[in-house]
Parts: structure tokens; C-alpha cells; sequence
């Protein structure tokens, strides 16, 4: 048994909530925040058979897409401060397999 856990953009997360429920996936969904930009993620914890894991990576990376997005960048010069807007790839999923040693439900 593993566990997947897959971090997607929160534009997606509603068609990847669906496609997996679709598919006959069950999926719990947590709201979380990258990092990096701090905006807002959801991250899908989902607990499948050993066969079924690249079924379920295949469903999230059909629907997590990549896109490009225009966010503040802040430079400091010598006392002057200044933003200017940079180009930033946003999207896609983050995804980590566990092992389970053990499930249950109870």
C-alpha cells in the first residue's frame, strides 16, 4: 500500500478533486500554502494499492497544469527601493510516495 501525497495549485485542485472521485479514488483534501510565492495550494493525501499509484499520478498531472505568472519582485540598490514585475512559472503538482505499513478503517 502507498500513500500519495500531491501538492497542486489551487486553480487545479477542484478538477483534480473530481477527476479523482471519478476514477474511484478516495481523496482528502487540505489547504495549504507554498513557500515560495505563499499562495494558496491544496494538498492531496491519497491511499492506493502499489498498482494503481501511476494510475493515480497520471490523473493529477492531467489535470495540474503548468502556466506562467507575472508576480512582484523587490530589489534593493544602494537606499532606493524597487519592485518590478518577474515572469514565474506557477502550477503543475509536487508529488511524494510513501510506503504504508500499515491501514485501517475504523
Amino acid at each position: 500500500m502507498k500513500m500519495i501525497f500531491a501538492i497542486v495549485n489551487k486553480d487545479d485542485s477542484n478538477t483534480v478533486q473530481s477527476a479523482l472521485t471519478r476514477e474511484g479514488y478516495s481523496a482528502t483534501k487540505l489547504a495549504t500554502t507554498g513557500g515560495f510565492l505563499m499562495s494558496g495550494n491544496a494538498t492531496f493525501l491519497v491511499g492506493t494499492e502499489d498498482n494503481r499509484v501511476d494510475d493515480v499520478i497520471a490523473i493529477i498531472e492531467k489535470h495540474s497544469k503548468k502556466r506562467t505568472q507575472m508576480v512582484p519582485s523587490t530589489t534593493y540598490g544602494d537606499s532606493e527601493y524597487a519592485s518590478y514585475p518577474v515572469e514565474v512559472t506557477v502550477g503543475g503538482a509536487t508529488i511524494f510516495v510513501l510506503d504504508i505499513e500499515r491501514f485501517e478503517k475504523v
